[in-house]
Order: structure tokens, then sequence, then C-alpha cells
């Protein structure tokens, strides 16, 4: 199991790369798709190019396309150039789907910069987000029907994990399945879309395909969890963000959601915090140490490995090797995060 400050990581690549080889190559490939990604969003109109390349000249990690390029070298033709297309494909989904996500969240920051919206207005943010949907999907069209197939089920699961978003559960609908629904739409879905692509494009096998879809959506559902437990556990500075920002704007994530559905009586006073208006700093310190405090975290960090383990286990199916390593070494270093 890797840390962040493992080998792999040195090279900039969004997970662990142990194996030197692979790392060089997927780097070099992964130079390819930021250069293609350039130009697939330049427009006939200076104004809509700018606005297109805010957030991806903003920088991100560029995981879902590295999954692509990863998973396309299980296969026996990972250099053909639709991987480079299918991985510009999901990346323009992602880049696209955060445009919009700003607007909706009323968000003035993305990744340190101005989000779009702030920066222009909401009509601009959405606008451009479609434009990047609309070339995300010139470019599916260039990858054949069953391209255009896989992309459309996931737009649908996307955008409905969007709106389940900003719905309440119904009176007898489970509020944490409601919200693991929203995380599997919203993340594992496209991040599950990478995986498949680069295995489809690169030639593997339907088992392997299979299984590095299973895989995508499970390591990237676990990847959003744990990032809710880091809102709550870390310290200032470790996660990159300011502590209990989710809890503070009222979203609600899964320690919040494990810790009202087994509330004891000695809870009382979390819930009630949690019922109200947390944007007051002394009822936000207090809530955040209430939480802290509670079994919920733990039961979340157990959920979270759970998950992991499972997307490792659904490797079963990808030969042994490099590829495989690297794919094991993401979902512990998935675990590792929400510990």
């Amino acid at each position: 199991m890797t840390t962040g400050n493992s080998p792999g990581n040195s090279s900039g690549l969004a997970f662990p790369v142990l194996d030197e080889h692979l790392s060089a190559r997927l780097q070099v490939r992964l130079a390819e798709v930021e250069k293609a990604l350039s130009g697939h969003v330049r427009s006939r109109a200076g104004f809509v190019t700018e606005a297109a390349s805010h957030l991806m000249e903003a920088g991100g990690k560029r995981f879902r396309p590295l999954l692509v390029l990863l998973a396309a070298e299980t296969g026996q033709h990972p250099d053909v150039e639709d991987v480079i297309t299918a991985a510009c494909v999901v990346e323009l989904t992602h880049l696209a789907s955060l445009y919009h996500d700003d607007v909706m969240d009323e968000a003035e920051l993305r990744r340190g910069s101005a989000s779009a919206n702030a920066r222009w207005d909401n009509h601009v943010a959405i606008l451009t987000g479609d434009f990047l949907f609309s070339k995300s999907s010139e470019l599916t069209a260039e990858l054949g029907p069953d391209a255009v197939r896989i992309q459309a089920q996931t737009f649908t699961s996307l955008v409905e994990g969007q709106i389940l978003e900003t719905l309440e559960p119904g009176p007898d609908e489970d509020p944490l399945e409601h919200y693991l629904d929203v995380v599997a739409g919203k993340t594992g879905s496209l991040i599950a879309t990478s995986a498949r692509y680069g295995a489809i494009f690169g030639g593997a096998t339907p088992e392997v395909q299979q299984a590095l879809t299973t895989y995508g959506e499970m390591v990237g559902v676990a990847f959003q969890l744990s990032d809710d437990i880091l809102d709550v556990a870390s310290e200032a500075g470790v996660s990159g963000k300011t502590p209990g920002t989710d809890l503070r704007e009222g979203v609600p994530t899964l320690p919040v959601l494990i810790a009202r559905g087994t509330a004891r009586p000695e809870d009382s006073r979390l819930v009630e915090l949690l019922d109200g208006d947390l944007t007051d700093d002394a009822l936000h310190a207090e809530a955040l140490g209430l939480l802290r405090a509670h079994p919920a975290i733990d039961q979340a960090r157990d959920y979270v490995i759970a998950r992991a383990a499972e997307a490792k286990a659904a490797l079963a199916a990808v030969p042994e090797g490099p590829v495989r390593t690297a794919l094991e070494e993401f979902a512990d270093l998935v675990a590792v995060r929400a510990t």
C-alpha cells in the first residue's frame, strides 16, 4: 500500500503507478490528451474559447482520462488514437458538469480560481457547459454507435444524479440510500465509463471490460465518500480544503447521514445543531467536534474501506501485472484517505 509520498505519485499522476516504465508511458500519453483537449475547447468565437478553457487551464488531476489510458493497457492495442479520443470525451464531460455544478451551488471558486459563473455570469457558465457537452458528443460520434450509446447512458445517470441531489428523499425513502444514488450517478457513472472506454478501445476482452467497468463505479463512489470523511475528520491544510465546509453549507454527506440514522439519546445536541444554521463559527465548531467524536466517523470509514475492497475484488479478471497493481494501489489509496 502506498502513500502520498510514493514514487508513483512523484510523477504527478493522479494516482500511484509504481512501475516506472508504465508511469513514463502514461505521462507521455496524458500529455497527448492535454494537447488534444486544448484543441477541442477552441471555438470560432474567441470569447467562447476563453470561457471553455477557463476551468481546464485552472488545473485538475485528469483522473478520468488517466483511468482511460491505464485501462487501455489491458488490451492488445493501447496506442490507438481512439483511446486518446475517449480520454478527451470523459474529461470534457466532466469539465462541462463542473460549469453546471457551480451554477447550481452558486460557487465562487473552482480549483482555486473564480468559477465561470462568478467571473462572468450564470448564463455564460451554463452555455459554456453546454458547449463542452456538445464537443464531447462530437468526439463520441467518432468512436462509433456503441460509444454513443454508452455516453448517452452515462449522461443520463450523471444528470439524474444532479437532479436527485437537489431533491429531498421521499417519506418512505432511506436518506442514506438516496445519497448513495446521487454519488453513483454524479461520480461513479463517469468514472465507470472511463475504465470501460479504455478497456473497449484498447482491445481488452469482454470479461476485462466488465471487470473494469464494475471497478470504476465502485472506486469512484468510494473516492467521493472518502472526501466526505475528510471534510469532517481532517485538520486545516491536510486535505487542501477548510474542514467542515460541507457541514457549514448543510450538505448531507456520509458521516452526517450515518450520525442521523444511528442517533442515540446522547446525540440530541448534535442532531439539533445539524438541523440548524451552521454558518455561525461557534456553532459550526461545536457541531464539527461532536461529529468527529461520534461513532458515525468510524462507520463511514468502514463503509469506504469495504467499497474499496470490493473494487479490488472486481479486478479478478484483469491479468496480474503493473496495470492491475496500479488499479489496486488506487483503491488502497482511497481506503487510506478515509482513515
